[in-house]
């Protein structure tokens, strides 16, 4: 709101100071309009900073609570549902009139358009599910389910409910409809990242598994169009290669709903909590936990409780959660957890409980920057992502050389100084290697016939050589950035195939990946003849 009218805030005044600058400002306009849309509550103008209606300015909000509007002294006006002529033109639209015209369709599609009784939201997407829909008997078929459906759920009424719970039902795969319900572990109004979101899916196993991350990715990316075709989940912004996505907030009721049943979730998130979720709320027939930026929890579970028992629990979220502990056996009763997302929290380390969880695939522990310990990960056998990025671990940690499903690890801004010979060999699987300024074996990396991409620093020239020389006869990874020399910190290498040489007395040859795009050098000595080229592309 400040930034609309020309407020700039420091960042360092309170809440009473900040409103008193919005009412300042405020009042010294004439003529003015505010508009505060889907307000669920009642707002106190004047902890905010707006003025009292009068004459020349004008107050509305928007919201679906009378309640709100009497609290607040507004004048209600209800907006009146779509008439029957309204709704049948906006369906058309949405379905396609190459469908209406199939005969037998259109008697049908005036009956569906009906039963969504004039609400927009539920005409667009019941519209948008039978959009395609070419046979006859699906439209019967359609028309009977939205007559058979009689539920409602706190916050919509029957009639938009019925019509969402149709939406969902129409996905008919398991898979795809529980990627639909993983949106609902995100805040109200979040913009959930498109790559965020399918690497949860991933990590499910609702993507079935494929030769190549980027395939995964891809797949994913088409079930994303599917729920954004079906207006279960609308584009926030971005294009189709870097997307962000939210859920209207009568859609997430409606899967908050679902999951309050079975497929069962627990979700607080960014809901301002400071307490942790109640012992009893820890249920044994929990799937998914969602606790995400409360900023202020610290504590996950009561220290003098036992463990909770969870043991369908497989997705466990809390990133920004302000946790700095977790107690030694909290993961004691979790067998069936697959995922772990931590990241962004103050913990010092790890429980040792987490190293018996066998069934995990993804331990997300970025930017915990107070990390300095984790546990024996020897047993985790099916872990296919590690993200530690910038913790403060000074060593990979204990068994890494047993994980031989792994497909992800990222040490990125980690100070980690090397991953020591002989472990990269045995991760067979490695398809991203993302270490930075971590020392890896050039020899090993070569050997990695899945890799996708590498990011890391070689120990010398001779290593780069053995790596180039490990990939005849087949393709290098589609992207790598390779730093050499002794140079602290690495230089921005603005292209995917690009190699930095920093702080290197050179002398003799060096040889370059045959499809390298860019190459960087900082604070060289290059000593060369004539008739002997410095560089030679590994034609190999």
């Amino acid at each position: 709101m400040a930034s609309k009218i020309g407020i700039s805030f420091c960042g360092d005044e309170d809440e009473i100071t900040r409103a008193g600058m919005l009412f300042e400002t405020l009042s010294r306009k004439s003529r003015l309009v505010m508009i505060l849309d889907d307000i669920w509550e009642e707002v106190s103008l004047e902890k905010v900073g707006i003025p009292e209606p009068s004459t020349g300015s004008k107050l509305v909000l928007t919201t679906r609570s009378f309640d709100v509007c009497r609290k607040m002294s507004c004048r209600a006006i209800k907006v009146k549902p779509l008439v029957e002529k309204e709704s049948w033109k906006l369906f058309s639209e949405k379905v396609g009139r190459d469908i209406l015209n199939i005969p037998g369709v259109e008697p049908i599609a005036k009956k569906i358009a009906k039963r969504c009784a004039g609400l927009p939201l539920g005409v667009i997407t019941v519209a948008s599910c039978m959009k395609g829909i070419d046979d006859l008997s699906e439209w019967r078929n359609a028309l009977k389910e939205l007559r058979e459906h009689k539920q409602s759920v706190n916050g919509l009424e029957d009639e938009a409910f019925q019509q969402l719970r149709f939406s969902y039902d129409r996905l008919k795969d398991p898979k795809l409809q529980h990627c639909f319900l993983s949106c609902a572990l995100y805040p109200e109004d979040w913009r959930i990242e498109e790559r965020d979101l399918v690497q949860i899916w991933i990590a499910e196993g609702l993507v079935e598994e494929m030769d190549s991350r980027q395939a995964e990715f891809d797949r994913g990316h088409a079930i994303m169009n599917k729920l954004l075709s079906n207006c279960l989940l609308e584009v926030f912004q971005g294009s189709d290669n870097d997307r962000s996505i939210r859920m209207h907030d009568l859609v997430r009721d409606m899967a908050l709903h679902i999951t309050s049943a079975k497929p069962r979730f627990l979700v607080k998130a960014d809901m301002g909590l400071r307490e942790p979720p109640k012992v009893q709320e820890w249920s044994e027939d929990l799937e998914k936990v969602s606790l995400m930026w409360n900023g202020e929890l610290e504590v996950l579970y009561p220290l003098e409780m036992s463990p909770p028992k969870c043991p369908m629990l497989t997705t466990l979220l809390l990133p920004g959660c302000g946790i700095k502990s977790i107690p030694e056996g909290f993961f004691n009763h979790m067998d069936g957890l697959k995922i772990l997302k931590l990241s962004l929290n103050p913990i010092k380390s790890l429980p040792n409980s987490i190293s018996n969880l066998k069934n995990l695939t993804a331990l997300l522990l970025a930017y915990c920057d107070h990390l300095e310990y984790v546990p024996s990960l020897s047993k985790l056998r099916v872990l296919k992502e590690l993200d530690l990025r910038g913790t403060k671990i000074k060593e990979v940690p204990h068994g890494m050389q047993n994980l031989s499903s792994l497909k992800c690890l990222d040490l990125k801004h980690s100070i980690v100084l090397e991953i020591p010979n002989g472990i990269l060999s045995k991760l067979s699987c490695l398809q991203i290697l993302n270490v930075s300024e971590t020392l890896v074996s050039g020899k090993e990396v070569g050997k990695l016939k899945k890799l996708e991409m590498v990011e890391g620093r070689f120990y010398d020239f001779q290593d780069l050589s053995m790596y180039l020389q490990a990939f005849h006869g087949r393709e290098e990874p589609p992207k790598y950035i390779i730093h050499m020399g002794k140079r602290p910190f690495p230089a921005a290498i603005l292209t995917t195939k690009g190699i930095e040489l920093g702080d290197s007395n050179i002398s003799n040859q060096i040889m370059l990946p045959r499809d390298i795009e860019e190459l960087y050098a900082g604070n060289c000595t290059f000593c060369c003849h004539a008739n002997y080229p410095l560089f030679s592309s590994g034609g190999l």
